[in-house]
């Protein structure tokens, strides 16, 4: 085990980094976050920040000999700068998880090696690829970059070859994966946590709503069946067992008609469908990320109350600072700000956590909530 007064190493310095570093700290450990960006989130309140490209040897060294283990708080790390560190302390989740969760291709291919259903897909490395794969997959369909895709980027609906052209060209030519697009009843995540020894916890399924492909909203717990539930956390296992994975891994999932469960795609860290855990549920993800690259026992997931989780994106900043007051004033409305100096429409800059007795009241006065934030 790893206790604490150790020095935990964190790859990446945005919000999810930062809620790490804190919940590291509230438990006694030191951390440093090693980002190119001066005003990361995560740097600006860990104990060292290493301001210096993810590549640069001399910080990966001085991270790697000072730190007991590193961990990631995004997929898209070089890929050298992992394997630089392994002679030096652990990396969890390991360089090889994150290869796969990097790539579309490989980690839809992974799930159906592994006896998980998925849409139908083919993988794009050229134009001449289009024709063939729209014949098999059919259309209205999806084209998407198979690597560096986030919160809708990279993608393109597809009704037509003349469209995937078109598509596929406005993307550079790069590899991409074109997809069946579904008939979604709803989309569901699982968060899990793996420690080195193969303990697996789950937190409670959530349902979640995106907005121009970015998540809007989580519901906990998700308005699905208890098999369903248990199916969605069993593919989630196998995935997790399967790469020998060690921390926490955000897995999103369809369900589609006939209540047919389907993988759609694995964030290798703390997901944002998971942040209604640090207000509704025993231990929450950032916690329990600590815990399983430290090689703890896993916290106890036992959700306390229903609860929905909406996003803040820049876009509430447009006309000036947010009403902050009117949201505070509800009396279960839970406040999580990002630190980030600049708002963007749709960047990600806080989210507000709802408990309530039920999750549709949940939802309903989290969107009231929310709105309240914007000026009149």
């Amino acid at each position: 085990m790893i206790l604490p007064g150790a020095r935990l190493g964190m790859l990446g310095g945005g919000q999810l980094g930062q809620m790490f570093t804190v919940a590291a700290r509230t438990m006694g450990y030191r951390v440093t976050v090693l980002d190119p960006d001066p005003d990361s989130p995560a740097g600006s309140i860990a104990d060292l920040h290493l301001c210096a490209p993810y590549q640069s040897e001399a910080a990966l060294r001085q991270l790697g000999e000072s730190c007991q283990v590193v961990t990631t708080e995004f997929e898209n790390v070089p890929a050298p700068a992992l394997e630089y560190l392994r002679p030096f302390c652990p990396v969890r989740p390991s360089a090889q998880a994150l290869a796969i969760a990097q790539d579309r291709i490989a980690e839809k291919s992974f799930a159906r090696d592994h006896g998980i259903d998925t849409a139908r897909f083919r993988p794009i490395q050229e134009a001449a690829d289009l024709e063939p794969a729209l014949r098999e997959v059919g259309t209205p369909a999806l084209l998407k970059t198979s690597r560096l895709g986030y919160d809708g980027k990279g993608q393109a609906t597809v009704d037509s070859a003349a469209d995937a052209g078109r598509a596929f060209a406005a993307f550079g030519g790069v590899a991409c994966i074109l997809e069946e697009r579904l008939t979604l009843e709803r989309e569901i995540s699982v968060i899990l946590a793996r420690s080195s020894t193969g303990e697996i916890s789950s937190f409670p399924v959530g349902e979640n709503r995106h907005v121009a492909g970015i998540l809007d909203t989580s519901v906990v717990p998700a308005a699905v069946s208890t098999g369903l539930a248990d199916q969605a956390r069993h593919y989630a296992a196998t995935l997790a067992n399967s790469l020998d994975y060690v921390g926490v891994l955000g897995v999103e999932l369809f369900v589609v008609a006939g209540d047919r469960l389907l993988f759609n795609e694995m964030a290798p860290r703390p997901h944002n469908s998971g942040h209604y855990t640090q207000d509704a549920c025993v231990t929450d993800q950032f916690e329990q990320q600590v815990r399983a690259v430290c090689g703890l026992p896993l916290g106890d997931t036992t959700l306390l109350s229903p609860v929905c989780m909406v996003n803040l994106l820049g876009d509430l900043w447009v006309d000036g600072e947010p009403q902050w007051a009117r949201a505070l004033a509800h009396p279960r409305a839970r406040l999580h700000l990002y630190g980030k100096r600049e708002a963007r429409a749709g960047r990600k800059m806080g989210h507000l956590n709802l408990l309530a007795g039920d999750p549709r009241t949940a939802l309903a006065e989290a969107l009231e909530a929310r709105a309240q934030l914007k000026h009149p």
